[in-house]
């Protein structure tokens, strides 16, 4: 096991920042990380504070930090540690420079104005959470993205994470005993999308949500037979309407996003959706 401290500087929230060290870090095995997260460095005295600390710690420093002086510090005191220094956005700043014919503005935290998308975002969050678990269907025309699926079968994480993309996203269990609001056929505007798994996993989850309640763990909620017809009736449905079906079983929720809003650009014919990020 190797033990690595790993010092993140920013200028602004460091979430862009974290990303890429999460992104980056995931390609290593046996790695103990020590991770020293400083946002919102904006002055040479917040830098001398975090510089003395990054002394006792030594390893990797990564920052996003636009101002000339600030950086300049921080590259010359690591220099002098003898502590190696990367700018993950240097890259993509000077091929933009090239291409655009204009220098970068160095503004921190730009990317978190206060824009159109950013209340895009917050007003597609609140009506998710408002159309969780097939609440309020009279609304859901509104919607960009229905998803359908039985229980357990990750259609809320998956409904909060595009609404973080900034789509509007309703979601509804489907129950053998309790078939969907009539409406749910009729929508017009939003892309309806299907989920499964395989009978497996879904036992696992559900047994695993079961235990975390304290109930029987023994019912037809987790029987090998019954929820094979519960998938098979939801497929049946999915077919039936034409909807597309996205099989969860080895998705993380970011992949099930990921391929849903490629199905809803495909859909609109467009080139992959900005978010405002």
């Amino acid at each position: 096991m190797v033990r690595l401290h790993l010092h993140l500087l920013s200028d602004s929230t460091g979430e862009t920042l974290e990303n890429i060290a999460k992104a980056a870090l995931a390609q290593y095995d046996d790695v103990e990380t020590v991770r020293h997260f400083w946002p919102m460095v904006r002055t040479e005295m917040h830098l001398d504070r975090i510089l003395q600390e990054i002394a006792q710690n030594p390893g990797l420093v990564i920052f996003t930090l636009v101002n000339p002086a600030t950086r300049a510090a921080l590259e010359n005191r690591c220099r002098a540690l003898g502590l190696p220094t990367v700018a993950p956005l240097d890259p993509v700043n000077d091929a933009l420079s090239m291409l655009l014919g204009q220098q970068a503005k160095a503004r921190p935290g730009r990317q978190h104005v206060l824009d159109a998308a950013y209340f895009a975002r917050v007003d597609a969050i609140q009506f998710t959470i408002a159309h969780d678990d097939g609440i309020a269907h009279e609304d859901w025309e509104e919607a960009d993205i229905v998803l359908a699926g039985v229980s357990r079968s990750s259609k809320t994480p998956t409904s909060i994470y595009l609404a973080n993309r900034g789509f509007k996203t309703a979601n509804i269990p489907i129950v053998v005993e309790s078939p969907p609001p009539r409406f749910l056929f009729e929508l017009k505007n939003p892309l309806v999308v299907g989920l499964t798994t395989s009978a497996d996993r879904l036992i696992q989850v559900r047994r695993n949500r079961l235990l975390s309640l304290n109930q029987a763990a023994e019912t037809d909620y987790v029987d090998q037979d019954a929820v094979s017809r519960e998938i098979a009736f939801a497929r049946r449905m999915f077919a039936d309407n034409g909807w597309p079906v996205i099989d969860v079983t080895r998705r993380s929720i970011e992949e099930t996003a990921a391929a849903i809003i490629a199905l809803v650009n495909e859909r609109r014919g467009q080139a992959p959706r900005a978010t405002g990020e």
